[in-house]
């Protein structure tokens, strides 16, 4: 699986500290979900918890379908 160009310390920082208003769906280029988790404050909490776990798990994309992994 290719992997994304994208940071994922910068994506998870992005959604740990702010991830109500959506800004690592910014950063990964996901400009409409990124809208839509500020308009609804992270899909009321429940959203930012998805995604935290899916940043931690290896399976959160970017806007083009690559995978944000940790560095080793």
């Amino acid at each position: 699986m290719e992997k994304s160009r994208k940071k994922w310390i910068v994506a998870f920082l992005l959604c740990f500290l702010s991830g109500g208003a959506g800004l690592h769906q910014f950063y990964v280029g996901k400009v409409g979900m990124g809208i839509l988790m500020l308009l609804t404050a992270g899909f009321f909490g429940i959203g930012v918890i998805v995604d935290l776990v899916l940043l931690c798990t290896g399976k959160f994309t970017d806007s083009e379908g690559y995978v944000l992994t940790p560095e080793v």
